[in-house]
């Protein structure tokens, strides 16, 4: 099966860029998208063949997760049951037979790290979210995690250690999430190979390659022989983003 994630930061946007022919042309089993920045009746986008799955934040224009399915789950979660985590849209669940299927929009930790101590606790409350249907079956998840693991996952490491989404703590909090017992897909299957899957729309930065790799597809330890590989769409524009990708074997 073939699983693909997208930050599109404003689905309507990227709908002028592109969206439909990416989806189309990569034809995925299940498609994750991150940012909708919308509300699910402010856009009439279906794709024969597919059911589709909306978590929108309550403040308009903002957040949002969404995806897309040709295999009908037998049960969807919105959220994690928090309160406080829940009014911003940034996580559905689906329960299939062979595994489960999640797509999450991390939070940001913004300028001057303001909401970085948020941000701990929610990694927490989501590790522990993830742990617990790992318990009953794999778990696949994949989003705009909103941080670079190590110094190979962007291009100016040093320049940025104390910056969003490369503080020593979200890169612990992602540490403790693989070592809970995950695995990041594309780096198992290209340990040294220097991709990105986001670039500041400033100085330039997607010409000349000076990214950040902050989009992910994350399995449990379980369906590390079901890892058949894994993609980064850099060629794919429409958004400060690119797509992500998994193949993955023996879910059919």
């Amino acid at each position: 099966m073939l699983f693909v994630s997208w930050n599109v930061n404003g689905l309507r946007a990227c709908l002028k860029k592109g969206f439909e022919d990416f989806f189309k042309d990569v034809d995925a089993d299940i498609f994750a998208i991150q940012e909708t920045k919308l509300q699910r009746n402010q856009i009439d986008l279906e794709f024969e063949g597919y059911t589709s799955y909306y978590n929108d934040a309550i403040k308009k224009g903002y957040s949002g997760v969404a995806i897309y399915t040709k295999k009908e789950p037998m049960n969807v979660i919105y959220g994690m049951g928090i309160e406080e985590h829940d009014q911003e849209g940034r996580l559905i669940t689906l329960e299939f037979e062979k595994f489960y299927f999640v797509a999450v929009y991390t939070p940001n930790s913004k300028r001057e790290l303001e909401r970085l101590d948020y941000r701990q606790v929610w990694e927490d409350a989501f590790r522990q979210h993830v742990q617990k249907l790992k318990e009953s079956k794999p778990v696949v998840l994949c989003g705009d995690l909103n941080v670079a693991h190590n110094e190979i996952d962007l291009k100016n490491d040093k320049t940025n250690h104390k910056n969003a989404g490369f503080t020593d703590q979200e890169r612990a909090k992602f540490s403790e999430l693989l070592n809970s017992g995950f695995i990041d897909t594309f780096r198992y299957k290209y340990p040294e190979t220097e991709m990105y899957s986001w670039w500041s729309y400033m100085f330039k930065a997607r010409e000349k390659n000076a990214g950040w790799r902050i989009d992910y597809f994350v399995v449990s330890e379980d369906l590390k022989e079901n890892i058949k590989d894994a993609y980064i769409y850099t060629e794919i524009m429409g958004s400060d983003h690119c797509p992500v990708g998994v193949e993955l074997e023996g879910l059919e």
